[in-house]
């Protein structure tokens, strides 16, 4: 039976920016972004643009906020993002708009091949549409697509595609009624 060998990871393949830019913004973030003293929402939002993120008006984002690579980052008009959120877009993330994500969500658009010796990395895109709500601590894995107005319950992980209008809960998460607004 083979092994993992991690002495045998190499992901020199990815390469999601020249080492400058990520030293550089890997301050920017643990001052800006990742502070819990920092609430200025016009700066940040700046601070993104800067490096590259693609951001709409009305964003406001929270304290003690992790996001890996701004310009992997696409966030659309009247947006929240709640404390203590963990953005690792080692892929593209799009945000639409009026998209709530909760307190310590988790967007994660990599992981690891186990059926491999290497553990080889892979990386796919996360996609958020409109009215969008992620609640607190829910988790969002690569490639998945969370259709508008859906929502995420409260620690659900989320490792498939989820239909528009739905409400969903538990863990593994279930669609638990349809989303009516008024």
């Amino acid at each position: 039976m083979e092994k993992v060998n991690l002495a045998s990871f190499n992901n020199n393949w990815y390469k999601p920016a020249p080492i400058i830019k990520r030293t550089i913004w890997y301050f920017i973030n643990i001052a800006f972004f990742k502070s819990s003293l920092f609430t200025f929402y016009k700066l940040k939002t700046f601070l993104l643009k800067l490096f590259g993120a693609q951001i709409g008006e009305n964003v406001i984002i929270k304290p003690n906020v992790n996001i890996k690579y701004p310009w992997l980052l696409s966030i659309g008009s009247n947006v929240w993002i709640g404390e203590k959120v963990w953005i690792d877009n080692l892929a593209l993330v799009t945000i639409g708009n009026n998209v709530c994500i909760s307190q310590g969500a988790f967007l994660l658009c990599g992981n690891h091949d186990f059926t491999k010796t290497t553990f080889d990395l892979f990386v796919k895109p996360i996609v958020i549409e409109e009215g969008v709500w992620v609640c607190a601590k829910a988790i969002i894995t690569q490639g998945v697509t969370c259709g508008t107005h859906s929502v995420i319950g409260i620690a659900c992980v989320v490792q498939n595609d989820l239909l528009p209008y739905k409400i969903y809960a538990g863990n593994p998460i279930q669609i638990l009624k349809d989303r009516i607004i008024n």
